[in-house]
């Protein structure tokens, strides 16, 4: 039998540490092996029983959840997902958190909704499962890694799921005069864009559109923080604005951003909307995509980066039937490996590149 995933539950709310645990072990592959009502008792447990992935809330007595987080992180690394508030408080503790070492969160509040129960149940053992699998899947990674001259050099991954190496698609983008930047991210994105967008050259002379999973008012969050550590100006995009270059536009969350092209202006506008409704994520990469690609096309440079699933793939797909180019992380930087993966198996990237390598070779593109 497949060994269970296990899991411990920190939350202060006696409701949510069981609600939790229900969700968690309706699938039979996760247990639930501990659960602890304040930061102290949880960081104790972690330590004691080793789990596989903790559930954190943030605010708690005694103990806190990022100085709970703060702790586990030096004595008992393990992947954390945080169990955030809506707000714009919780927003901030939340990114905090990504930056202490959180690999994601789930809203707290919509777990209370009963319509939206199922939703959040199968988002979060998606989460734990896609998680956990990287995680074993990096470990193994490493040990194909060796050191030469003080240098990694990467020997190759081992696909867990087909049992076969696969290769890292290097080299460099071709400088054809990009019109406009786009870039999908999920799951590991807050640390990843921050490992990325400060570094990106201000001769980047084109509007850039970057859509991250998020809920609302975790995007605003994230613009700002960004943009205080960026050379370039990043802002969460509004309805109606025109699209200008050297901007970066992150799409609010809960809505899509799009691309209309204004007869009377050069650049074309940005428009917001929840529309179309019948995408699984709001914002969508694909919905952003085909928009752009509709305006700049072959001429806007594609981004792929950490996140579950395949949102981006169609878009990319467009690109690439107009001759643009693409641009992957690479499986063992990303904290889950789905967006990068389905673009990279389909043979839609031009280069993948560890994260640590994407802003470089972003900049050289220019």
């Amino acid at each position: 039998m497949r060994k269970k995933i296990r899991v411990v539950v920190i939350d202060d709310s006696a409701f949510m540490r069981k609600s939790l645990s229900l969700m968690l072990e309706s699938d039979e592959e996760i247990e639930v092996i501990a659960a602890a009502k304040d930061g102290e008792e949880g960081y104790k447990l972690v330590k004691a029983l080793n789990p596989d992935l903790v559930t954190l809330d943030i605010e708690m007595p005694k103990m806190d959840g990022l100085t709970a987080l703060q702790l586990i992180m030096k004595d008992s690394p393990t992947p954390v997902i945080m169990v955030s508030s809506l707000t714009t408080e919780g927003a901030e503790s939340t990114l905090k958190a990504l930056e202490y070492g959180a690999v994601d969160f789930i809203p707290k509040e919509l777990s209370y909704i009963n319509v939206n129960i199922i939703k959040i149940k199968d988002e979060l053992i998606r989460k734990v499962k896609e998680i956990v699998r990287q995680s074993a899947l990096n470990d193994r990674i490493k040990r194909l890694i060796s050191r030469e001259n003080g240098r990694l050099k990467i020997c190759g991954s081992l696909d867990q799921s087909k049992g076969k190496k696969t290769s890292y698609i290097s080299g460099r983008l071709p400088k054809i005069g990009y019109k406009a930047m786009c870039l999908g991210i999920s799951t590991g994105g807050p640390m990843s864009l921050q490992k990325v967008i400060p570094h990106l050259d201000k001769k980047i002379n084109c509007p850039v559109f970057i859509v991250q999973h998020m809920p609302p008012k975790f995007t605003k969050s994230l613009a700002d923080r960004l943009n205080g550590m960026s050379s370039m100006e990043v802002r969460e995009a509004e309805n109606n604005e025109q699209a200008k270059n050297g901007v970066i536009y992150i799409a609010p969350g809960g809505f899509h951003m799009s691309l209309k092209q204004n007869e009377k202006e050069s650049s074309p506008n940005i428009n917001i909307s929840e529309e179309p409704f019948d995408t699984l994520h709001r914002p969508s990469v694909d919905v952003m995509i085909n928009s752009v690609v509709d305006v700049y096309g072959k001429y806007t440079l594609g981004v792929i980066m950490t996140g579950m699933g395949k949102d981006g793939l169609e878009g990319i797909k467009k690109l690439k039937s107009l001759g643009g180019y693409c641009l992957a992380q690479n499986e063992e930087s990303c904290i889950v490996y789905g967006m990068p993966r389905s673009v990279v198996e389909a043979g839609l990237a031009d280069v993948v590149a560890p994260l640590e390598n994407i802003a470089e070779t972003i900049n050289k593109a220019f």
